[in-house]
């Protein structure tokens, strides 16, 4: 590979990081960028805004209309950098030590220019099948955007594509598993009164004591039923509550109490009929609180939308695919969550597989290794050979 191909990526990489888009900010200004590229390689492409216009999925074709493609797919936004110590400025890029240091550069603006970068050589060969981008918003908040834009792939195009590859940091090894997830609020409304009147009023932590309860006892039903994933650690769907709020003193019974939690859920599991058998039994729980105290209420809403899981198998058709352009037949999971599973659940085989290390990921001084770049623009190159005809003889970077 020149020396050319991995400069022109790191000059694409600092214009996308120094635009500071956060999940849930519009992403208009960096897709201008985006699409400035676009137009120079003169490649047409879509839009998927959201409802008011004010953030763009994008999603593109280089190639012939014919079934059998490949999805790239990425997100736009990061996460914030506020109250982490930052050794530079977060959204201006610097190389030191074969690191490339700012806010995106690993999750995952990286990956966004590595595609961009690709585009010549994309456009210098005769592809027999083509390849997408597929470039939303909003991921670092929920993964917002990804069933619209797969949906949008699905029903814009004549051909079918066949695959895709989310290009989380995954050190450009090949995860063909991750976990569902989804973050719920519920909130206990009970009456408040004098400690000593426990029996008679309702105590709303008491009652959300009793409803994560329910949650930790559900788990292990799901998992001494046999619900288990060994691919995963832990190999089953969790229940887990991370924040409570509620009372205002020891010996004042509390009259409201909420507590939020979330449920990753292995690709056996149903996320949606264990929020309904929750529901079902907090109605239970209410109805018998309404003979001690009318007004009683429990209240659950989603807080962080259901992401699915990725569940893809060791015999999909694409794990030939990515083990010929990435040279590597090793097979893993992650934990966290991604919009692969948005993607397969339209059809497409999916898996996650992208330069640089999650660990670096979310943090102050977060970097990216220019070698995992260089292999992530060698597995394009590959993808981009394997596409083409086979007679096709340019020269390669």
């Amino acid at each position: 590979m020149y020396k050319t191909q991995i400069i022109k990526t790191k000059e694409i990489l600092k214009q996308l990081i120094s635009y500071d888009v956060l999940g849930g900010q519009s992403n208009l200004e960096i897709m201008q960028y985006i699409t400035s590229i676009l137009d120079v390689h003169k490649v047409d492409y879509h839009f998927v805004p959201n409802e008011n216009d004010t953030k763009k999925s994008l999603f593109c074709r280089i190639g012939p209309a014919v079934d059998g493609g490949l999805i790239l797919s990425g997100h736009t936004d990061v996460v914030p950098v506020e109250g982490q110590e930052w050794q530079s400025k977060p959204f201006e890029m610097i190389e030191k030590d074969g690191k490339l240091y700012g806010r995106g550069s690993c999750d995952m603006k990286g990956f966004l220019a590595c595609c961009l970068a690709s585009l010549d050589y994309m456009k210098n060969r005769v592809l027999t099948k083509p390849i997408y981008f597929a470039f939303s918003y909003d991921e670092e908040i929920g993964c917002l955007a990804g069933p619209a834009l797969a949906k949008a792939i699905k029903k814009s195009f004549t051909e079918r594509p066949e695959f895709a590859i989310i290009g989380e940091p995954t050190n450009m090894q090949t995860v063909i598993g991750q976990k569902g997830i989804c973050v719920l609020e519920t909130t206990v409304k009970g009456s408040a009164g004098h400690s000593s009147r426990i029996m008679q009023e309702v105590s709303a932590i008491h009652v959300a004591a009793k409803l994560m309860v329910w949650l930790d006892n559900k788990m292990v039903n799901l998992k001494t039923s046999g619900n288990i994933n060994n691919r995963f650690i832990p190999n089953h769907t969790t229940l887990h509550c991370g924040m409570v709020h509620g009372g205002i003193a020891p010996n004042v019974i509390a009259d409201t109490c909420t507590f939020y939690w979330d449920i990753r859920v292995i690709p056996e599991d149903n996320v949606h009929e264990i929020i309904d058998e929750f529901i079902s039994y907090t109605k239970e729980v209410e109805t018998e609180l309404k003979q001690r105290y009318s007004l009683a209420e429990i209240n659950t809403s989603i807080n962080h939308p259901p992401v699915p899981p990725l569940g893809t198998t060791e015999d999909s058709a694409i794990i030939p695919l990515i083990q010929k352009i990435t040279g590597n037949n090793a097979l893993t999971t992650v934990a966290y969550a991604a919009e692969a599973g948005q993607f397969a659940d339209e059809g497409f085989k999916t898996v996650i597989c992208g330069p640089g290390d999650i660990a670096q990921a979310h943090r102050a001084n977060e970097f990216i290794e220019i070698s995992q770049l260089e292999a992530c623009l060698n597995m394009l190159e590959n993808l981009v050979d394997t596409f083409s005809e086979t007679n096709n003889v340019t020269t390669k970077r």
